[in-house]
């Protein structure tokens, strides 16, 4: 039998077959509801079936989405999923590495570094200028190391001491003692050093000693102010002194000048007619005291003018030992009875250490205005990938949890419950968040047998004490506004 052929006029019925066939016609549209998956026509432009969602937009407040990608109550099949390609449920992590990390703190790290190179150099330098001063150790301009040198070349051992009570147990009759400074010896340091003038039987120059060391070191001597001149001739013929004959005009102003009445002591030096060097015999045969109103001539800066060398040599080189005391801070002790206290740990500081801890603190509190978290108004910024309202609660709650803030998430979940409890119960919304508002209206709607727990606990509450409590709360919450709501 010859098989009619088909009329081209008229549309061909789609395959009556289980869907696993292609199609026959191409240009047929797809049938709405349909959402079998398994037999699309092949024409691309199909339009979307009804009961389907493409959306890709950021999810709706309040929609919960389902783990098939489709809106609930949606008639699409598991071949119609709804999440873009690259849009997974997965989470991407925010850290930085440690590459990023060091390139955004390199630029700090390197002005820090800066900052406190330049500190520690301006420190030193202004450190350096105050240091060593009168010391027998030190080539600083106000140091002394010229004038041991030249008394070591003449065969005097030079020896530095910064204890009292060493520096008098080493006096004797072949050592001269000089003490640095005497005014900031305290009461038993002066015992001391008292007693080695009166018993040693050698030399003991006290360098610019005034009011408060006096009394005790040289009671027989007073200051009488100031002398303006800087260098100043010996004074013969009243001065008897060898040493001051020999080394002439010398520097020995710009210091204190000293009167006496005692038989047998020697002024030279004199300014306004009172000496700037005084020497004082000692109650032991063969010892002395000698007084220097001024350190000046002593100097490295110094040294070499007039006949600052000479007089120096002469007066510290008498005998073979040289003891040179500089006083520490343990020796600068307050006088018993008296209101004056040790030297914190600022006044031991150099000045130029002074400046430069400013400097650093100054710079600390720069930096921590320019990575400080500016508090400013709030900005609107676009978001640049569509995320899920899920995820973004999910991503609260991990911080929450990283955070250990169980208040702030307390504090949130009591809130949205009182915001959704307020209108069901009839509250006014601005008086949600007044517990004598909000509880008794609740409690009014909850039944006797059925109330979870007190509103007043579950909505005005304690923080929670672990993660367990906090769950343990947001069941509580939910049971509470069930019951409202079906009461």
């Amino acid at each position: 039998m010859t098989p009619t052929p088909p009329d081209p006029t008229r549309p061909t019925p789609p395959d009556p077959g289980n869907g696993t066939g292609p199609a026959q016609d191409t240009t047929t549209p797809a049938l709405s509801g349909t959402g079998n998956g398994t037999g699309h026509p092949r024409n691309t432009a199909m339009p979307a079936p009804s009961g389907t969602t493409t959306d890709t937009g950021p999810a709706r407040p309040g929609t919960d989405h389902g783990t098939d990608g489709t809106h609930p109550g949606g008639s699409g099949g598991p071949g119609h999923p709804t999440t873009p390609p690259g849009q997974g449920t997965g989470t991407t992590s925010t850290a930085l590495t440690r590459a990023q990390l060091w390139t955004r703190a390199r630029g700090f790290l390197l002005a820090v570094a800066v900052l406190l190179t330049a500190a520690v150099a301006l420190a030193g330098l202004q450190a350096g200028d105050h240091h060593g001063r009168l010391d027998p150790r030190s080539a600083d301009p106000d140091g002394s190391r010229a004038l041991a040198q030249l008394l070591k070349e003449r065969g005097v051992t030079t020896r530095v001491v910064t204890d009292a009570q060493e520096a008098a147990a080493a006096a004797g009759p072949g050592t001269t003692l000089l003490v640095a400074d005497p005014d900031l010896l305290g009461e038993p340091q002066r015992r001391a050093i008292r007693s080695a003038i009166d018993l040693s039987g050698g030399r003991t120059v006290l360098v610019a000693p005034g009011s408060p060391a006096l009394p005790e070191l040289a009671p027989a001597a007073h200051a009488k102010g100031f002398a303006h001149q800087r260098d100043l001739d010996p004074g013969t013929p009243a001065c008897t002194l060898p040493s001051a004959g020999t080394a002439s005009r010398a520097g020995t102003g710009d210091g204190l000048r000293y009167t006496t009445d005692l038989p047998g002591a020697t002024g030279c030096y004199p300014s306004g007619g009172h000496p700037t060097l005084l020497v004082l015999p000692s109650t032991t045969k063969g010892g002395d005291t000698v007084l220097l109103g001024s350190e000046t001539f002593l100097l490295n800066k110094r040294l070499a003018d007039e006949g600052n060398a000479s007089l120096a040599l002469q007066l510290l080189g008498s005998r073979p030992e040289l003891v040179w005391y500089l006083p520490t801070p343990a020796d600068m002790s307050a006088d018993p009875g008296t209101d004056a206290q040790d030297p914190s740990l600022l006044d031991l500081v150099p000045a130029g250490w002074t400046w430069a801890l400013l400097q650093l603190f100054f710079a600390a509190a720069l930096a921590a205005l320019w990575r400080a978290r500016r508090l400013g108004p709030l900005v609107t910024e676009d978001l640049p990938v569509a995320i899920r309202a899920s995820e973004a609660t999910e991503g609260h709650a991990r911080l929450y949890r990283r955070a250990d803030a169980r208040d702030r998430a307390a504090t949130v979940l009591r809130a949205a419950a009182r915001e959704r409890l307020a209108p069901l119960v009839g509250v006014p919304a601005p008086q949600a968040h007044d517990p004598a508002a909000l509880v008794p209206a609740v409690s009014a709607r909850l039944t006797a047998g059925g109330r979870p727990s007190d509103p007043a606990a579950l909505l005005f509450g304690t923080t929670p004490a672990d993660d367990a409590a906090l769950v343990a709360l947001a069941d509580h919450l939910d049971a509470l506004e069930r019951e409202v709501r079906s009461s």
